[in-house]
C-alpha cells in the first residue's frame, strides 16, 4: 500500500522534501511507519518525540493505516 507523507520542520529537513509517497506492506500502523522512517532516515532516531496525524486527526502508534492515507509528521516544537 502507498501513503502520502507530509513533513514539517526538522522532519522536512531529514527527508529533504516536504511531500513524498511511501510504500508499506499491509497491514501497517504508525509504529511500523516510524520504524521504517528511522531505518531509511537515521536522523529520526535523534528526535525525542514525533506526532502523527492521519487524514487531519492525531493518531497513536497502534493506528492502522490504509492505502492512500495522508500522514503528516509533526516534529517536536520548541520555544517559550
Amino acid at each position: 500500500m502507498n501513503i502520502r507523507l507530509i513533513a514539517f520542520g526538522i522532519a522536512k529537513d531529514i527527508l529533504n522534501t516536504s511531500k513524498m509517497e511511501v510504500a508499506l506492506a499491509a497491514p501497517a500502523d504508525i509504529k511500523s511507519l516510524k520504524e521504517r522512517l528511522t531505518t531509511d532516515y537515521p536522523g529520526f532516531a535523534d528526535l525525542a518525540k514525533l506526532s502523527f496525524a492521519v487524514n487531519e486527526e492525531y493518531r497513536d502508534d497502534d493506528f492502522t493505516l490504509k492505502d492512500q492515507d495522508e500522514v503528516v509528521i509533526i516534529p517536536p516544537v520548541s520555544g517559550g
